[in-house]
This record gives structure tokens, sequence and C-alpha cells, in this order.
């Protein structure tokens, strides 16, 4: 699988942080439509003013985010995040902090404000007809 094509169609800046797993083209049951599947994993390091040496990783988190479609077909991120335990103290858990979500829905943020843009053109352009 070529991962620089694969980059080009994904959120800026994302491929530093995670690693490209597999990318599906799968078909819905319910309404039978085509959409694409990118599977993405998160590297094994921790960022930010962290003694990572205190730390280790003990599983993951998995989300799925609507990122823009491609050719008509929908396009779901599947982001594998870590979950860090500090070695001494069990109850301390970490993770690292990533802007990808917007805030109250499954979108990228990056769709999210686009759509918002849409939806606010379609408004001011509708006022004029």
């Amino acid at each position: 699988m070529d991962i620089s094509i694969v980059s080009n169609f994904l959120p800026a800046g994302l491929l530093e942080y995670f690693t490209l797993k597999d990318v599906k083209e799968l078909c819905s049951i319910k309404d039978k439509t085509v959409y694409f599947e990118i599977n993405l994993e998160e590297n094994n390091r921790i960022l930010g003013n962290i003694d990572a040496c205190q730390y280790e990783s003990k599983g993951f988190t998995e989300i799925t985010l609507q990122d823009f479609p491609i050719r008509r077909k929908a396009v779901y991120l599947v982001i594998k995040r870590r979950r860090c335990r500090h070695k001494q103290d069990p109850s301390k858990v970490i993770s690292n902090d990533f802007s990808f979500l917007a805030e109250g829905s499954v979108l990228t943020k990056e769709l999210s404000d686009f759509l918002k843009g849409t939806g606010r053109y379609h408004w001011q352009c509708s006022q004029f007809l």
C-alpha cells in the first residue's frame, strides 16, 4: 500500500502521530452504500512535558470519525488511541490530546468547519433569492 497517496486524503499532520494500518472499501448492509474505512494506530510515544519512562502502554481505545468523502463515497477514520498507565501508580492513566474530533460530533474538525461554512454560505445566498 502506497502511504504517500493515502496521506493526501487524510487530515494534515495525522501521519506524524499515527501509523496507517489498513484501507478498506466496504458496503453497508442497511442501505447498500459503499464507503472507505481507513484504520490508523497511534504511535507509541507520549507527547508533552511528561516523563515517558514513568509510563507504559496499556491498550487502546478506538474512535471512528467521519471525514471528507472521496469519489462520492463516505470516509471513516477508525483511530486506535493508546492509553498509558503510570508504572508505580496504576490509577494514573494518560493519553495524548489530539483535536481531530470536532466538539460534540463524530466528524473530523476539518469536515465540521467545512460544513459550518457551507451552511452559512447557503443561508446568505437564500436571502437574496
